[in-house]
């Protein structure tokens, strides 16, 4: 077995590298700043892709794909969206290699095959998908379009770190398009409640809902909603975002439609997603220094039975009994898997299943069958109980929910006690530095300020709260006067 994980209170960021990596989730790749999602890894994704796929589609959206590359010239049509993601884009401008013929065996991009125009690798898909609505919309009868697309995207990033900052990430957006500005503000809230929803409920991770500040908003919105989830070292996370848009590129794309008066109007637009930083969110959520801990609700399989024997005959009695109990957790629709390699021993099993933060464990051995019995071991609290065998299905799904709410509560625990309220500039540094967690603090509303405290402490406002109270007070930083208190934190 590898050594020990390093322990989160020794290097927090070392703990997680080696986490996602020998729990194998994923791993770097030959690409630098991409990574391999290894099968375990994806099949946490895919269970995430599979509740927010219904989600999406159960509040009327469809699934679409539209391509990978957004000529330039579309790329520039909408300018602050444009110049928000000019640093991160690659593009392509050559389309062929030959052979080098000063280099045997090398080849070079041949000059000769340049593009007529460039590609840019899409960061995002604003300008692609707002060319094409043009010719999908003549008249408010075509409206709304709901459409929402599984895809890659490219961001050249420079320091990079799995799950959490790649060059290349795979994500949801959603793009919608609807005949009122009331209409699409409303797609906007809905959306970032689904993901709250979503969040909350199968991550087992409790979020801030709240808008962004102008200089944190999504470039080419009007205004930005969003999720913020606190990680256990203390620092922020954005786990997702829904932009309403304005008429910003329905007037970039002259995307409008006949009203029902026949006049014609543009369109009113947002778009929302997720991505597979929502993987980084879920391990720095839960998980401890003996590994990953996942909810049930998105584990690959909830359960694993361990068996413990010594001969062919043992081996098959105990068989006999998994295969049952599988069967019956099977129609209760808890996910299992009988561990019965011959490869390892039982104590090399636990360990790799304690790693990987599988739910429950069964292990049954020749005297659990004496006696009718097995032993259940909770991965979230490393406790170990004996259960009988008649109650084993009840015991198992009782367990699942009780340790999905378990870790909501614990999380939520976490957050609630790292929400501090400050009414200077000194004590906000305090927490900061020794602390951590969300800062609830009054700001002048100025992006000069903003930044100013970005510069000294590295500190970003993460969002002013949805349904925060006015309060009167003088600004943390300026002293000047403030309508309410805005939430900072260092973030990922």
């Amino acid at each position: 077995m590898s050594k020990k994980l390093t322990s989160r209170a020794e290097d927090y960021s070392k703990w997680y590298n080696e986490l996602v990596v020998k729990a194998d989730l994923a791993e770097n790749s030959a690409v630098r700043g991409c990574m391999v999602i290894k099968p375990y890894g994806y099949a946490i994704w895919e269970k995430m892709q599979a509740e927010l796929d219904r989600m999406f589609k159960e509040t009327g959206h469809q699934n679409a794909y539209f391509p990978l590359f957004v000529p330039k010239s579309l790329f520039e049509a909408e300018e602050k969206n444009a110049e928000g993601f000019a640093k991160e884009c690659a593009v392509v401008t050559h389309y062929r290699l030959q052979n080098d013929p000063d280099k045997p065996g090398k080849l070079r991009v041949d000059p000769e095959a340049k593009l007529e125009e460039e590609l840019v690798v899409r960061p995002t898909s604003e300008a692609i998908i707002w060319n094409t609505y043009r010719n999908w919309i003549q008249s408010y009868r075509d409206l709304p379009i709901l459409v929402n697309q599984w895809a890659n995207v490219v961001r050249w990033e420079m320091r990079t770190r799995l799950f959490l900052r790649t060059a290349e990430f795979l994500w949801q957006e959603g793009h919608t398009a609807h005949a009122t500005k009331q209409e699409a503000i409303d797609e906007t809230k809905q959306m970032n409640n689904v993901y709250a929803n979503f969040v909350e409920n199968f991550m087992a991770i409790p979020v801030i809902q709240g808008v962004k500040t102008e200089s944190e908003r999504f470039a080419g919105a009007d205004e930005t909603y969003c999720i913020e989830a606190l990680m256990q070292d203390g620092k922020a996370l954005q786990a997702g975002t829904s932009h309403f848009l304005g008429q910003n590129f329905a007037k970039a794309f002259d995307v409008k439609y006949a009203n029902k008066e026949g006049k014609q109007d543009y369109v009113w637009a947002t778009s929302w997603g997720v991505s597979t930083r929502l993987m980084g969110a879920l391990i720095m959520t839960h998980s401890d220094d003996n590994g990953l801990v996942l909810p049930p609700n998105l584990a690959p399989y909830q359960v694993v039975i361990v068996p413990i024997y010594k001969n062919e005959e043992q081996f098959e009695a105990i068989s006999k009994v998994a295969e049952d109990i599988i069967s019956d957790l099977r129609e209760r629709n808890i996910s299992v898997k009988f561990d019965k390699r011959d490869t390892l021993r039982p104590g090399a099993k636990f360990a790799q299943h304690e790693l990987q933060g599988v739910p429950l464990r069964i292990a049954v051995g020749p005297k659990d069958l004496e006696d009718g019995t097995v032993e259940v071991a909770r991965r979230d609290t490393l406790t170990k109980q004996t259960v009988i065998l008649d109650r084993i299905n009840v015991v198992i799904e009782d367990l699942l929910e009780e340790i999905q709410k378990s870790l909501f509560d614990k999380a939520l625990a976490y957050r609630n006690e790292h929400i501090t309220k400050v009414d200077t500039f000194d004590e906000f540094k305090d927490v900061l530095e020794n602390k951590g967690g969300f800062i609830a603090a009054h700001w002048d509303g100025t992006a000069e300020t903003e930044e100013k405290i970005k510069e000294i402490t590295k500190a970003t406002i993460r969002c002013v709260p949805l349904g925060s109270a006015e309060e009167s007070g003088s600004c943390v930083y300026s002293g000047a006067p403030s309508k309410g208190r805005v939430l900072f934190a260092k973030a990922y």
